[in-house]
C-alpha cells in the first residue's frame, strides 16, 4: 500500500526534480497572487477525486449512456456557464480546505497540506465547465488530470496519491490492486449537515484499516473460532489494510496541531466504527493501532449492531466500509459513504455467500 510521502528523499534521488521545483518556484514567486499555490506532491497529502464524486453529474451521465459521447460533450459545452451541483465528495473537499486554512495559520511556510487533484476521464472540452464550477464554489483545486476517455488510474502514482475517490467501482478496484488507497463514493439518501469547523473521517476496521485475515475466520469458521483466534493473537498486530496509509496521513497532520498545543482544537477527528465486540476481540485492534504509532480519536465497538444510527450522530464527511450492506444502511440514514472493494467481504452480502471461492488446484 502507498504510504504518506516522506519529507526528505534519499541523496541523489531527485536532484533534477528539486532543481525544476526551485526554478518554477522562483518564477511564480515573482508573480503577485492572493491564491495559495499547490504544495509539492511529495510534501502534501494528495486526494484525487473524480468529477462525478465532486459534482452531481447524474443527468450528464444519463446523456452519455443514452445518447453517446458527442451529445454528452455538446451538452457540457452548451451548459459550461451553469455550475454543476455538489456531489458526494463535495463536503469532504470543503472540509479538507478548512483544515488547510488552519494549517497555514499555524505554519505559514509549510507544504504539509491537503492537495486536491481532479482526476477524471472526461475530455478536455468538458474542462471549462469543471473549471467554472470549481471557481463558482471557490474551491482550491489547481491540479487537473483529464484523460479523454482513458482510465486515469495510471496517473495516480505519478501524482503521489494518498487517496482516490470515484463513483466507478472498477477503477477503484484497479487502484487498490496498484497499492493505492481508494473507495467508491455514494450519495446519501438524505442530506445531513456536516461540521464546518472539523473534518470527521470514520473507518471500518477489518478489510479497511486492517487486512481481512480475521474476517476470513469469521466467514469460514464462525464467531467462536474468531474470538479464540483474536484472544490467542492479541499481541500480534494485524496486517495493514488498504486505507491504513490514509489514516497515517491524517495522523501526521493531526500531530502538527498537537505540536502547537492545539490538540483540543484540532480540526481533524478520526473514528473507528467496527462490528467487533470490545471484550471479545477489541484489544487486538487497539494494540495494532498502538504498534503502528497511530491514534484514533474515537473507537466504537458495536458487537454486530447496525452502524447507521451511530454514524448519523457522528455525521462524518466520509465513512469507509468494505461491506455494501453497511454502506447501504449508512447512506439511508444520511451518511456520506465510500465502499472499499477489498477482501473476502466482497463474496458475501448480509452474511450470505454470493460468490463461490475459487477451488484449489
Amino acid at each position: 500500500m502507498s504510504e504518506i510521502k516522506p519529507n526528505d528523499s534519499a541523496p541523489g534521488d531527485d536532484s533534477e526534480d528539486e532543481t525544476d521545483w526551485a526554478a518554477a518556484k522562483a518564477f511564480f514567486d515573482n508573480l503577485k497572487t492572493n491564491k495559495p499555490r499547490p504544495p509539492k506532491p511529495k510534501n502534501a497529502v494528495t486526494i484525487a477525486v473524480s468529477s462525478r464524486t465532486l459534482f452531481n453529474m447524474v443527468e450528464e451521465r444519463r446523456i452519455y449512456e443514452e445518447e453517446g459521447m458527442e451529445k454528452y460533450v455538446d451538452y457540457q459545452v452548451e451548459h459550461e456557464n451553469e455550475p454543476l451541483k455538489p456531489g458526494p465528495a463535495f463536503p469532504f473537499v470543503t472540509a479538507l480546505m478548512n483544515v488547510n486554512c488552519r494549517l497555514r495559520q499555524l505554519y505559514p511556510e509549510s507544504e504539509e497540506l491537503f492537495d486536491i487533484v481532479l482526476m477524471t476521464n472526461n475530455h478536455a472540452q468538458v474542462g471549462v465547465r469543471l473549471i467554472n464550477s470549481i471557481n463558482h464554489y471557490d474551491l482550491t483545486i489547481e491540479r487537473f488530470c483529464m484523460t479523454g476517455g482513458k482510465s486515469p488510474i495510471g496517473y495516480l502514482k505519478a501524482y503521489m496519491t494518498n487517496l482516490y475517490l470515484s463513483k466507478d467501482g472498477e477503477k477503484v478496484t484497479e487502484a487498490i490492486e496498484e497499492g493505492i488507497a481508494a473507495a467508491t463514493m455514494f450519495m446519501q439518501d438524505k442530506q445531513l449537515e456536516t461540521s464546518e469547523t472539523e473534518l470527521r473521517v470514520a473507518f471500518d476496521g477489518d478489510a479497511v484499516l486492517f487486512s481481512d485475515e480475521s474476517e476470513i475466520i469469521v466467514k469460514q469458521s464462525g464467531l467462536d473460532t474468531f474470538f479464540e483466534h483474536e484472544k490467542e493473537f492479541e499481541n500480534h498486530p494485524l496486517a495493514q489494510g488498504p486505507l491504513k496509509c490514509f489514516l497515517v496521513a491524517l495522523g501526521k497532520l493531526q500531530r502538527k496541531f498537537y505540536a502547537k498545543n492545539e490538540r483540543m482544537n484540532c480540526p481533524i477527528r478520526t473514528y473507528l466504527v467496527t462490528a467487533r465486540s470490545a471484550a471479545s476481540s477489541g484489544a487486538r485492534v487497539l494494540k495494532t493501532l498502538r504498534s503502528w504509532g497511530l491514534e484514533i480519536d474515537e473507537a466504537l465497538f458495536l458487537a454486530g449492531a447496525p452502524k447507521g444510527p451511530l454514524l448519523q450522530k457522528i455525521r462524518p464527511h466520509i465513512y469507509f466500509d468494505d461491506q455494501m450492506f453497511h454502506i447501504e444502511g449508512a447512506k439511508e440514514m444520511g451518511t456520506i459513504s465510500a465502499h472499499v472493494p477489498y477482501g473476502i467481504g466482497q463474496k458475501y452480502h448480509k452474511g450470505e455467500l454470493i460468490e463461490q471461492p475459487e477451488k484449489k488446484k
